[in-house]
């Protein structure tokens, strides 16, 4: 043969460099996900931090300065890096503003669970009476009957 390599020779080539399959492993069954909760719309929203409220005021200071610009990334930045460079003493009225926010969030949070536990005990009443109010509406059903039967024997005479 002259400078080729014959089937053979490449067979044994790959054979040396296949990687050797191990037996399949049993399948695994994927863990179930947990369903998430869903989400009460009337539960209060958290405050906005520090930063955020910031960024309220500098995103208008910034459009006026750039009424062009559409990007939102560039605002962000622009507004990352400008509250970086505040002093502690420029950043108070901000986390006061925060504080303020989040003492009445907290209060809005304490009457929205406090009203979402006197629903949950109302319902679960509720869920009582109903079930011994059915069971009683049985059994005067069942004496209607008897006592409409009496009533029929009575207009019978």
């Amino acid at each position: 043969m002259k400078g080729g390599k014959s089937k053979s020779d490449t067979k044994k080539a790959d054979s040396r460099l296949a990687v050797k399959k191990k037996a399949a492993p049993a399948q695994r069954k994927a863990p179930a996900k947990k369903a998430k909760e869903a989400k009460d719309p009337n539960k209060p929203k958290r405050p906005a931090s520090a930063f955020f409220i910031f960024m309220e005021d500098f995103r208008k200071q910034y459009k006026e300065k750039h009424p062009n610009n559409k990007s939102v990334s560039v605002v962000g930045k622009a507004g990352g890096d400008k509250w970086k460079s505040l002093t502690t003493a420029e950043k108070a009225p901000y986390a006061a503003k925060a504080e303020k926010r989040k003492s009445e969030y907290e209060k809005t949070l304490q009457a929205y669970n406090k009203k979402l536990a006197e629903g949950k005990d109302a319902a679960e009443e509720e869920e009582e009476e109903e079930s011994d109010k059915s069971k009683s509406e049985v059994h005067d059903d069942e004496e209607d009957d008897d006592s409409a039967d009496d009533d029929d024997d009575e207009d019978d005479e």
